[in-house]
């Protein structure tokens, strides 16, 4: 049996070794800086802006402000655990981590996506709570520092941006700083609405009004972040296609055996067993193969080939 690795720089096969297995690593470091920034720079502004948020809190004895500032907190927490997945996910592979340690992204995902719908259920009951049993609130106290927080959410949420279509990790930190900066929005009007006519229900009803809308729209980074973490196929590959296109390459008489999967927000991994009819083609396919699965968004293949005549897939050598 024949190895074939990919040449990076100019995608072309080779041929070494007796084994019929394809691998290919296309691991991105672009951005990696940026992404660090951007994490430190928002965990120190959330920072200051509970401080701020407490203090104000203690100073007017306003239990909304001080309940914000709790809630901000876990904005922090979100923030970190990213950071710490992002940059443990950086680690070499070892011998017994061997794909190395980019699952960490995959947990960190699901972990914030969890802290953005537990923080949706404290603004929900915190809000039916004050819908019940109203209570007097300084309107200009209010939107003042909720239009800090809507400045500072929304740096923090624009320096993720950029980032935030390709890793979901990324995506979520930036769900979690543009919520916020919702939230605070909606803080700035009810404060207003409630400077000019002290309607204090106005408070409640934006907090429910905007706790709903957080979690109709965050509903799709958790329902992905489950996925990747039993091992699904990420979103943007269609598993169908992908048989598809790979039964289609010539020389390739049956495809099975597939499997893809996410080795990290931003990584899929794909293992395949084809059955090609001459067995002289067996490393032009695998190449073709490799190629076609780097084209539809897989940035690391092994595949099996070999002729008809010895496909073991079904006797009995497992």
């Amino acid at each position: 049996m024949n190895t074939t690795t990919q040449n990076h720089e100019t995608h072309s096969c080779e041929h070494a070794h007796h084994a019929h297995h394809g691998h290919v690593h296309n691991i991105s470091t672009d951005g990696d800086g940026r992404l660090k920034r951007a994490f430190k720079i928002g965990i120190w502004l959330n920072a200051g802006y509970v401080v701020l948020e407490a203090l104000f809190g203690f100073m007017s004895d306003s239990m909304g402000l001080l309940s914000d500032a709790g809630h901000n907190l876990s904005d922090i927490f979100s923030l970190l655990v990213a950071l710490v997945a992002f940059k443990v996910s950086k680690n070499k592979p070892t011998e017994r981590f061997t794909y190395g340690f980019r699952r960490a992204t995959v947990n960190a995902s699901v972990v914030n996506a969890i802290i953005l719908y537990v923080a949706v259920i404290f603004i929900l009951v915190e809000s039916v709570r004050k819908l019940f049993h109203p209570s007097d609130v300084e309107g200009d106290l209010v939107a003042w520092v909720a239009a800090a927080g809507v400045l500072i959410n929304g740096i923090t949420a624009w320096l993720f941006m950029k980032d935030s279509h390709g890793d979901l990790n990324v995506r979520g930190a930036f769900l979690h700083m543009a919520a916020d900066a919702l939230v605070s929005v909606g803080v700035v009007i009810s404060g207003i609405v409630i400077m000019c006519t002290g309607w204090t229900l106005i408070d409640p009803i934006v907090g429910i009004v905007i706790a709903l809308f957080i979690a109709y729209g965050s509903y799709g980074m958790l329902r992905e972040s489950i996925c990747l973490a039993f091992d699904g196929v990420p979103q943007g590959v269609d598993p169908i296609k992908v048989m598809s296109a790979i039964s289609g390459i010539d020389g390739v008489v049956d495809v099975h055996h597939l499997h893809i999967w996410g080795i990290s927000t931003t990584e899929v991994a794909m293992t395949v067993h084809v059955i090609v009819d001459d067995g002289a083609s067996v490393d032009r396919v695998i190449c073709d193969v490799r190629h076609l699965a780097s084209g539809m968004g897989i940035s690391h293949s092994t595949i099996e080939a070999e002729t008809s005549e010895n496909d073991c897939n079904s006797c009995s050598c497992g």
